[in-house]
């Protein structure tokens, strides 16, 4: 079973890459996408009798972690394949093969991300993100897109370079103390109270800088705002809630290790300091932006920013940083797929050219709206309910200058957040470029990620409430 969810979007890409037309070729983007999310959901929720999701010699497991983030990135790519279709129709000028088959391979490395038990394999996987997305980021194909996917290259290349170099200290800490030297997540969690505490240190810090620079933590960041505002909507969506998410995951993996060699203080504090930085870096660049798309970017480093700074606070906020992420990559979905539809009406990514957006655009500038809303912790959306859960848990474990300085900064970021999207939303219309309008195609999978916003803001579905509370649990417990 964990072979055939790696090899089925792999066979789709290669399916992509065969068939001749521009025209069909996106149609099969839903399709396959409907037969993984089957094949993940069995994974996900086997039943009795099932076989385990596991590889040989231990590499492969799908453990409760992997699960919640599985099952997150699955649905967020399903929803991105019902937009591709008009999408890409829309985009008749541009050949859409690298894309559709860049897409799938995307989701079977992030898949792989998902399953690795073996830091080595780890670590292969996530390079592989890179290079399988930097084609994706220059669909447009122009100058700012050719920068964007080489400062996407350069900067991840050197973050992963820090994570092997990290990997590398991580293996040296066994053998430094005695040990066997093993890369496998279990052995090295069992022997982590035996570890060089210096070298394990010296681990962590390059691995969460490797990964918290695929992250887009500040400030690894600078890739983001180029490589978010060039992309194309659907692949901004899963460069926000896939490939970022299963940087977290790799970053909560050695978080376990380190908390079960009694670590874990260490590396908490760590993180809260690197989450409020993200959080005020974000807050600085968000206020009077000019390009609603790198605003996007920057809200991305924001909320990248919260995820780590509830896993180092600790307790009920390890649950909320969780619901977090699935809130957040959920919102960023409504948020890049109806900013795609805006700029392909406007042709322009700056607010001084986009007004009115609202009324040209009913449905997607609404969306628009209620996107910023939800983005910034509003109630009754969902990032309101994982955002509560946090500094909730900050207030409640005494730590009130961390609570303090996390509620000042979502409000500098409402406000400049705001500030720009009020702008494009209200005043006149104008006239959209090509006749660009609402459609089914374009609208109805950006209701679909609104809804289950909302959806998660006032009824959590008891699977998905079970699978967070697995998973808080499983990352909290050393085993």
């Amino acid at each position: 079973m964990a072979f055939l969810l790696i090899i089925f979007p792999l066979t789709m890409m290669l399916v992509m890459f065969a068939i001749p037309s521009n025209r069909w070729r996106p149609w099969l983007l839903p399709v396959g996408a409907t037969i993984q999310l089957c094949l993940v959901h069995r994974a996900v929720f086997p039943q009795i009798g099932d076989p385990a999701v596991v590889g040989p010699n231990g590499w492969l497991l799908l453990d409760p972690l992997g699960k919640l983030v599985l099952g997150f990135i699955t649905v967020l790519f399903f929803i991105c394949s019902l937009y591709a279709p008009s999408y890409l129709a829309i985009r008749s000028d541009r050949a859409n093969r690298i894309l559709c088959g860049n897409l799938f391979a995307s989701l079977a490395m992030m898949t792989l991300v998902t399953l690795s038990h073996h830091l080595g394999l780890l670590w292969v996987a996530m390079e592989a993100t890179t290079l399988v997305s930097a084609p994706a980021i220059y669909f447009n194909h122009n100058a700012r897109s050719i920068e964007a996917t080489w400062k996407f290259l350069l900067i991840c290349s050197v973050g992963i370079a820090l994570a092997l170099l990290g990997s590398l200290f991580l293996a040296y800490s066994s053998l430094k103390s005695g040990l066997e030297s093993t890369l496998l997540f279990d052995q090295l969690i069992k022997e982590a109270p035996h570890l060089s505490r210096p070298w394990l240190h010296a681990a962590f810090v390059l691995l969460f800088i490797g990964y918290g620079t695929k992250m887009g933590l500040a400030p690894m960041h600078t890739w983001k705002p180029d490589a978010y505002g060039e992309a194309p909507g659907l692949v901004g969506t899963l460069l926000a809630g896939g490939i970022t998410n299963c940087a977290f995951l790799c970053i909560l993996r050695i978080y376990q290790i380190c908390r079960a060699g009694s670590e874990g203080e260490f590396a908490r504090q760590v993180m809260i300091a690197t989450g409020l930085f993200s959080m005020a870096v974000a807050a600085v660049f968000l206020v009077r932006q000019r390009d609603f798309k790198r605003m996007l970017a920057y809200s991305s480093v924001e909320h990248m920013g919260i995820l780590v700074l509830g896993i180092g606070i600790g307790g009920l906020a390890m649950y909320g940083a969780l619901l977090h992420m699935i809130n957040n990559g959920l919102t960023k979905g409504v948020l890049f797929l109806s900013s795609g539809n805006i700029h392909r009406a406007y042709g322009s990514k700056l607010t001084g050219n986009v007004h009115g957006a609202i009324r040209r655009l009913p449905i997607s500038g609404a969306l628009f709206l209620a996107g910023f809303l939800a983005i910034t912790g509003a109630p009754p959306f969902g990032p309101f309910v994982s955002e509560f859960t946090i500094v909730n848990a900050a207030i409640g474990s005494g730590q009130f200058l961390t609570a303090g300085l996390f509620l000042l900064f979502l409000c500098v970021v409402f406000i400049g957040m705001g500030s720009t999207v009020m702008t494009m939303v209200q005043g006149e219309s104008e006239p959209a470029r090509d006749g660009f309008h609402d459609t089914f195609g374009t609208c109805a999978p950006v209701l679909l990620c609104m809804a289950l916003v909302l959806m998660m803001g006032i009824y959590i579905p008891p699977p998905l409430e079970r699978l967070v509370r697995e998973a808080a649990a499983f990352l909290e417990v050393p085993r």
